[in-house]
């Protein structure tokens, strides 16, 4: 058993002397811009408060993360159960009681709660007129300016000042996110392939590269070019990859075999699981076939194959139509994916996901809350890698003339705008290159976290980066730089060759390039369950470390935004490629 960190009894101590108190603010932020307020929420709505409750023990968690996914330290690779995670993370049992006391205030009975499995989420269905009440606040249905999406939010809820000690945040409330694919929509070209390249090989970094990798992408393009051509995984009965689909992103069986029948004949008539979570589908009529589903499945599972693959297929994301009878709505799926995988005994050694937003459109204590639930998975074992956006240093536009890169906090100010959830610490964020031999591919989304603090894994690359290649002040006021730093590698990331509907397109994005780096991290973790070894698990202390020696450094190009032309890609780490491409040989034998 993992011993625990005393709680905060004295504070917890003064809470309980005022069982009474008045409600106080627990968070307010400025009307987000694009959203107009179009008038009251109705009452009969149901919204799904989710309440996170603290939780206890997270720093004794994180202490456990790294030191298990340093591999300098002699705990490195003993990941912790499931048991043992949520025992760290489960909250006091003072702050259950508390809050059972004051929902039950409300007539929430027990039979109404839903709890995660370490009890420190609780989700509660009210209607619209309860949450007023409970929260001391009103509702409205909020506009996007520019597609119509509405939401029903508050921006400010209170709590009884006793009970803001035993409750961390409470969504949706101030959540206006909006979570997209990084799909780099601007590249994506339809049914036209890029121009065919001359036949004939290349020689780089010392590998033999077909000529035609310049201009078309490939499941052997990326094993040329990654030095992982002559791999064949052993450990397929104990490995296994997945990659996350929202917002009625679909992947094709059909797509996928005209895939395999394309690029990895071998695959022929192999598959993939579906897991639905919270309402997730997986329509399979041809026309709804997703781009950005097709996409992670194929090149993610064209190069782990024969590793078994799981798409995880999550809901919760639906609009709320005021003149329609919507139940609730849901726009939190990293909430409903995260309580789905958390609660499974066993998980995929390799995850990756292609959506993002904004950071500063995600209120910093949910985006806190919602890291701490990717450090869980590191805890357990889980690589998780995520695309680093498709704006470069911008908002979210990928149209650099587009892009308005202005603050949300109400004072409007211009600046570079990191995204979200790889800003995260815990995820290893994958930006994006082209051409060989390989520069930074122009959307490559870098930056440096406002929420989150430089990790300790980043001190030395990214001090190195501002010391020499930001001298004078460049940039000033345009970014953090005591903040996390983003991307920490990257790999391929335009014009991959997909079958799209049964069509063959080429397609591009930081969405291509994090399940095509995932799937190399998938054949590491092979190569280390082949031979006995725990898989990797968390992977940022082990790259900016003896993994450095395993990457192609990206010194050209550069990610422009906000009207500026970016950060460049430099030697070393630097904020649009991080520390790199990959080369699988070295880092097999790194690893091994």
């Amino acid at each position: 058993m993992l011993a625990r960190v005393p709680y905060l009894l004295a504070v917890l101590g003064i809470a309980f002397a005022a069982p009474h108190s008045a409600p106080k603010i627990k968070e307010r932020i400025h009307a987000p811009r694009d959203w107009i307020n179009v008038g009251d929420a109705p009452s009969n709505h149901v919204v799904p408060l989710r309440i996170a409750l603290p939780q206890s023990n997270f720093q004794e968690l994180e202490r456990h993360l790294y030191e298990i996914s340093d591999p300098d330290n002699v705990r490195y690779g003993e990941h912790l159960s499931k048991e043992e995670v949520e025992e760290l993370v489960a909250p006091h049992p003072d702050s259950v009681h508390a809050v059972n006391e004051w929902l039950a205030g409300h007539d929430i009975s027990e039979g109404d709660c839903v709890r995660s499995p370490a009890k420190d989420w609780i989700t509660v269905h009210v209607p619209v007129a309860k949450a007023e009440a409970m929260l001391d606040t009103k509702f409205h249905v909020w506009k996007h300016a520019k597609d119509e999406d509405s939401v029903v939010r508050t921006t400010s809820y209170s709590l009884p000042e006793h009970m803001h000690a035993h409750i961390e945040l409470i969504q949706p409330t101030t959540l206006f996110s909006r979570l997209t694919g990084y799909r780099a929509t601007s590249h994506f070209s339809g049914a036209q392939e890029h121009p065919a390249a001359t036949s004939g090989t290349i020689t780089v970094n010392g590998h033999e590269v077909d000529a035609s990798c310049t201009t078309t992408i490939t499941v052997s393009c990326l094993k040329q070019l990654y030095n992982a051509v002559d791999y064949v995984p052993a450990a397929t009965q104990k490995n296994s990859i997945a990659l996350t689909g929202y917002l009625d992103q679909f992947a094709n069986f059909a797509d996928l075999q005209q895939f395999y029948a394309d690029q990895v004949p071998a695959a022929v008539n192999s598959t993939f699981n579906v897991t639905f979570i919270n309402g997730g589908v997986n329509n399979q009529t041809l026309s709804a076939a997703g781009g950005e589903a097709d996409l992670d499945v194929q090149f993610a599972l064209g190069i782990a194959f024969p590793t078994p693959g799981t798409f995880y297929t999550t809901g919760g994301s639906p609009p709320f139509i005021p003149d329609t009878d919507e139940p609730f709505n849901d726009n939190e799926p990293y909430d409903a994916w995260l309580d789905y995988v958390l609660a499974q005994k066993t998980l995929p050694q390799t995850i990756s996901t292609s959506y993002g937003e904004n950071e500063q459109t995600v209120p910093e204590s949910y985006a806190k809350r919602v890291c701490a639930g990717f450090a869980q998975l590191g805890a357990r074992g889980v690589s998780l890698l995520v695309g680093s956006g498709d704006a470069g240093v911008g908002d979210g536009d990928p149209d650099p003339a587009t892009q308005t890169c202005l603050t949300n906090d109400g004072r409007n100010a211009t600046e570079f705008l990191p995204g979200f959830p790889a800003s995260c610490p815990f995820v290893t964020a994958v930006g994006g290159t082209t051409n060989i031999p390989e520069v930074a591919v122009d959307f490559s989304g870098g930056g440096f976290s406002n929420y989150f603090a430089r990790p300790s894994y980043q001190e030395s690359a990214v001090t190195e980066f501002l010391t020499k290649q930001l001298p004078n002040g460049t940039y000033e006021g345009l970014y953090n730089p005591a903040g996390r730093a983003i991307p920490d590698v990257s790999a391929q990331a335009d014009y991959f060759r997909i079958f799209l509907s049964g069509q063959v397109v080429s397609i591009g994005g930081t969405s291509a390039a994090s399940p095509a780096f995932a799937g190399f991290v998938s054949l590491l973790n092979d190569a280390r369950l082949s031979h006995g070894l725990p898989p990797l698990g968390f992977l940022n202390p082990l790259l900016y470390t003896r993994g450095l020696s395993g990457f192609h450094d990206i010194t050209s190009g550069n990610a422009p935004g906000c009207g500026t032309p970016g950060f460049n890609a430099t030697v070393g780490w630097d904020p649009v490629t991080g520390l790199g491409t990959p080369d699988f040989g070295k880092l097999k034998n790194i690893v091994l």
